[in-house]
């Protein structure tokens, strides 16, 4: 009798445990940051560590439409941008160092600074499957010090189950930069 009592407690305790909200490792927010100051973003060129050439400028496009889609940030124009690089001369615009960063706020007029990373964006194999994926961080840096104040990461597409058993090429690749950046956009606002 013991023993069933004991075995049922123990699954209660561990469904319990299992039901507690777990701060989720692909976002950092920072709790004393007031995001609802930030109305202006500048988004960086993005670091782009996959074979795709174009990836990072691809990523970025939509990333900066999709912002300007909320209505709640103004995205300055990536050509004000590039021009407010080189007035401060930062020397890897996809990741610029805290001054760097103040610096090219105050000259651009940001409220904050977007940078990111392009870790995969394509196509994949296995086997006889193939699938688009995407793979990506952003970084959201506070213009007036320069601190990293939010971060999030998310993965889309990729081969499935039916693409392994049935064939198949997966979804295309605007679907799903669209659906990570959603994603990743969603994280923001949280």
């Amino acid at each position: 009798m013991t023993v069933r009592f004991t075995s049922a407690l123990l699954l209660l305790v561990a469904m319990a445990l299992a039901g507690c909200a777990a701060a989720p490792l692909d976002m950092y927010r920072d709790a004393n940051m007031d995001f609802g100051a930030v109305r202006t973003v500048a988004i960086l060129p993005l670091a782009n560590l996959t074979r795709e050439s174009s990836a990072a400028e691809r990523v970025r496009d939509v990333f900066g439409t999709a912002l300007l889609a909320t209505g709640s940030l103004y995205v300055i124009p990536p050509g004000e941008v590039a021009r407010g690089l080189n007035r401060v001369g930062v020397a890897n615009p996809a990741a610029p160092s805290t001054e760097e960063a103040i610096k090219l706020a105050a000259v651009i007029k940001a409220d904050a600074i977007i940078t990111g990373t392009i870790k995969e964006y394509g196509e994949v194999r296995s086997g006889s499957s193939a699938a688009n994926v995407i793979s990506l961080s952003m970084q959201l840096i506070e213009a007036q010090t320069g601190k990293l104040v939010w971060t999030a990461s998310t993965t889309k597409g990729g081969i499935g189950i039916s693409d392994r058993l049935f064939g198949g090429g997966g979804e295309a690749m605007n679907t799903i930069t669209v659906k990570a950046i959603d994603e990743i956009i969603g994280k923001l606002f949280q």
